[in-house]
């Protein structure tokens, strides 16, 4: 006869409560003071003027959607959002993969993760430099002004001119002279150049010599000590590598190069006008404006992909490892390449674990904020302005209105709370 099993105290069951909510105390108080406080008090605070003496009930967040700068901040929150994680994760993804493959793997994950150990402000004053207008501190601008000059070295004068009394000036910025007739020689002086930035390639200016067409020579019209204006001294450089146009009627029928010393020619064509275009003028090429209105969102991106992919690699790469190898090897033994097990095989494997790192990274760039302030100069910061940056210029950064930065900072916790939901509900499912 089996003896009945007594049933467990109440008492007992109260003590073990008793316990256990003595142990949860201590993080529920952090958990009130640091999180549950601050909200609520963001939440009434948000409800008064900047004075925080006058209730003026939504009156905050309808300004909040009447300011330009505000909406502009959404807008770039939801670029970051579209764009950020899922470039993160998919770049995390193919490093996952690919360092499997190969033997020196540890190491390019140390490589790629080691941005994770530098702060954001340190990355940021990095990613300034980078993007640095002046190619000779940019990177970028430097590796882009090396290109350029590359595949096009043809050299310009910028702040060059014509003597006065020399050649006219069109409205365009070129260069014409007179008509020349038959066995004329055009000579034009130009000004504004240092003697010490012309081209090596620069010879002592010569004008060829009468051979039929129009022909002639540009020159820089400086002589150290003296010299005549207009006329080609002992000394003058000719200026090398200029594109001259003949004109007859105002239409280009004919382009040459000048010489290293300066000269050029048109053979066969008997008279016209000389051009110089305003090419030849226009400030060297100096790379691309990075941190201007247009490109400073990407930018920052940008530096923010190369801080987290690492991140994203490794976590990928961890759930890569759990991964039923039988199931790749049997995929492969039925003749699939190597294309159609990655996307019909180990994409929709890793989905779970893809899923936690998209929306991860979703949550942390509807709060990113450092990046943004280091990174974006002042006068374009508006332009790359995010609503995390937005709160603080508005309560902390000039602005001192702490109900409309209270109020901004309710809608980031509004817009963040969705993706956390999804992130819990994720993580249940796994762990079941």
């Amino acid at each position: 006869m089996r003896t009945p099993t007594r049933p467990r105290s109440s008492g007992a069951a109260l003590r073990r409560r008793g316990l256990a909510l003595v142990f949860l105390l201590p993080a529920l108080a952090l958990l009130g003071a640091l999180v549950l406080y601050p909200i609520g008090w963001s939440v009434v605070r948000s409800l008064f003027d900047a004075s925080g003496t006058g209730f003026v009930g939504l009156g905050n967040y309808r300004a909040a959607f009447a300011d330009d700068a505000t909406l502009t901040s959404l807008r770039n929150s939801a670029i970051w959002v579209a764009v950020a994680p899922a470039l993160v994760t998919a770049l995390g993804l193919v490093f996952a993969v690919l360092t499997e493959k190969v033997r020196w793997g540890t190491a390019f994950k140390l490589l790629v993760f080691m941005p994770m150990a530098i702060s954001f402000l340190a990355a940021g004053i990095t990613f300034r430099l980078v993007y640095e207008q002046d190619p000779q501190r940019g990177v970028l601008n430097a590796a882009a002004v090396a290109v350029h000059d590359t595949f096009d070295p043809d050299p310009s004068y910028p702040g060059a001119r014509p003597r006065p009394g020399g050649p006219a000036v069109a409205p365009d910025g070129s260069v014409r002279t007179a008509a020349a007739g038959p066995g004329a020689a055009v000579t034009v002086p130009l000004v504004g150049i240092k003697p010490a930035t012309l081209p090596a390639a620069a010879r002592p200016a010569a004008a060829p010599a009468d051979g039929g067409g129009v022909h002639g020579t540009v020159y820089l019209d400086v002589t150290p000590g003296g010299g005549t204006p207009g006329t080609v001294d002992p000394g003058e450089r000719g200026l090398p590598g200029l594109t001259v146009n003949l004109l007859d009627g105002g239409k280009v029928v004919a382009v040459t190069t000048t010489a290293p010393d300066g000269s050029f020619r048109f053979a066969g064509h008997p008279r016209g006008t000389v051009e110089l275009p305003a090419a030849n003028f226009a400030a060297p090429y100096r790379g691309v404006a990075w941190l201007g209105p247009g490109l400073v969102t990407p930018a920052i991106i940008g530096a923010y992909i190369w801080i987290w992919a690492g991140f994203a690699m490794v976590i990928i790469a961890g759930g890569l490892a759990n991964l039923p190898r039988e199931t790749l090897e049997a995929a492969r033994m039925d003749g699939a390449g190597e294309w159609q097990i990655f996307r019909r095989i180990t994409v929709p494997q890793l989905a779970p674990v893809l899923g936690v790192v998209l929306v991860t990274m979703v949550i942390n760039v509807m709060k990113i904020f450092d990046l943004v302030f280091v990174i974006a100069p002042g006068p374009v910061q508006q332009d790359a302005g995010v609503l995390a940056l937005r709160l603080w210029l508005v309560s902390f950064g000039g602005g001192n209105d702490q109900g409309l930065g209270s109020a901004l900072g309710v809608l980031l916790l509004l817009l963040v709370v969705p993706a956390m939901v999804l992130n819990i509900r994720r993580f249940r499912r796994s762990t079941r």
